[in-house]
């Protein structure tokens, strides 16, 4: 292993975390894809909130669970009795027959605590509710993955439309710099009257023209270089430098490619899968509502009663009753005006709706993967075919070049090879990014985007 490359990398990873947590000055730091990848798998914002939704996913599987556990609580209160309730009873109760006395019941002040305890014996939605919060949290995992994979995606292709803008740039940069030159000389020669006027302003309308090119690739570079900082979570301050990479080294061979792809271990896939799981159970939690409910309760109460406030005094004048029960609450459903009938049948409409949803899927993840694979294959012809073109195109500027300086090709033609030469380079980039766009979808379409970062 290459130590002095590792340690770079580790010490870029290091700056680009306290870059992240500190204050942001403007810095330069050169980022190479793996980098921008492992990057934006750590601060990219999509990813974090899907994690965090992973996290949620699991907390809520606490929380179904606790269900399925015993459920203690106690209660407690004090009352202070202002205006005890009076009732007319016969005065012959009292020796005083023939008269109604009001007479005054319970005490002026009454306590009482209880602690219960109850616990699901059977419960047909408790149980389907553990099942399905243990799939919806594998659901948040896959969405996870997704999201990954998505940024991966986006990341790469960002960073070689980065790379091959700074190609192109370069390109239009090599053509002014040598227009500059050819306005030079002829200047010279204006002065000494061997050019005309009309050579030099041809030559200035040239290059006014392939400035406004190069400004215009200026700003296109300079937006897709945010757009990648965005993607991976990068603090638009911070200047990034891309390192030059050999572009012959981005040829490969599509050969040997499959006519289609197994999508049924894609993430994508995998996620609806997970869905259709989720909307089973949920069937099947709205058709546990026909189940009874039984159920395990006991409790313990005692309630102190007394005419003075000393309830809590070691000297109390009040008098404590204890009370308790234990017991099974039974529910049985009967009736309800086909509202549970109905909650199923929607349950199922949603189930068959997601099977549509898996067939468009099946077919568009095939789809992609043709097309890339198609894609991939058409690109490795272009770039050897405007690899060629370009040889070629160089060769015609030198041969007119020479020419030109010799008196034998006129400034026309001069001009006009410098033009074909600049294009036939940017179509060679062009068909370069073409063929990573192409690389990083096919990538994407079977599964193997991560690839990239190992």
């Amino acid at each position: 292993m290459n130590t002095p490359k590792k340690i770079a990398g580790i010490a870029l990873l290091l700056f680009l975390s306290v870059i992240n947590m500190g204050n942001i000055q403007a810095q330069t730091v050169q980022l190479s894809l793996k980098e921008a990848l492992t990057f934006a798998l750590k601060n990219n914002v999509t990813i974090r909130k899907a994690r965090l939704e992973a996290e949620k996913g699991k907390e809520m599987t606490t929380e179904i669970r606790s269900d399925a556990y015993p459920q203690i609580s106690a209660s407690g209160n004090l009352t202070d009795n202002l205006q005890l309730q009076k009732s007319l009873l016969p005065g012959a109760l009292f020796g005083q027959p023939g008269e109604d006395v009001l007479v005054s019941f319970g005490q002026k002040y009454t306590a009482n605590a209880q602690v219960q305890l109850s616990q699901q014996l059977f419960n047909q939605s408790v149980f389907v509710g553990l099942k399905a919060a243990k799939t919806a949290e594998e659901y948040y995992n896959l969405n996870v993955n997704l999201s990954e994979e998505n940024v991966l995606q986006m990341v790469a292709s960002s960073y070689y439309q980065v790379l091959v803008s700074r190609e192109k740039i370069a390109a239009v940069e090599a053509n002014l710099n040598s227009l500059k030159k050819t306005e030079k000389i002829l200047a010279d020669q204006y002065k000494n009257g061997l050019a005309t006027r009309i050579d030099v302003d041809r030559v200035k309308v040239s290059l006014t023209n392939i400035q406004t090119q190069k400004d215009e690739l200026d700003k296109a570079a300079f937006q897709q270089e945010n757009m990648l900082k965005y993607y991976i979570g990068m603090p638009i301050s911070i200047t990034i430098q891309i390192p030059k990479e050999e572009l012959n080294q981005m040829q490969q061979s599509a050969a040997n490619l499959a006519d289609t792809v197994d999508v049924s271990g894609l993430t994508e896939y995998t996620l609806l899968k997970k869905q259709e799981q989720l909307l089973i159970l949920q069937k099947k939690s709205k058709i546990a509502e026909y189940y009874p409910k039984l159920s395990f309760v006991t409790n313990y109460s005692k309630s102190g009663l007394s005419n003075k406030f000393d309830l809590f005094k070691s000297s109390s004048t009040a008098n404590w009753i204890p009370s308790s029960a234990i017991g099974l609450n039974l529910s049985i459903p009967i009736f309800d005006g086909f509202g549970r009938r109905s909650r199923v049948r929607q349950s199922q409409i949603e189930i068959d709706q997601l099977g549509e949803d898996l067939k468009d899927n099946r077919q568009s993840l095939n789809l992609a993967y043709s097309n890339a694979k198609v894609q991939l294959s058409t690109s490795v012809n272009t770039i050897r075919n405007q690899n060629e073109n370009q040889r070629l195109a160089r060769e015609v500027f030198n041969s007119t070049q020479n020419n030109y300086n010799n008196g034998l090709a006129t400034l026309t033609d001069l001009l006009n090879s410098e033009t074909s030469l600049t294009d036939a380079q940017n179509s060679y980039t062009q068909a370069l990014l073409n063929y990573k766009l192409a690389e990083i979808q096919l990538m994407k379409s079977n599964g193997n985007i991560k690839s990239l970062i190992n």
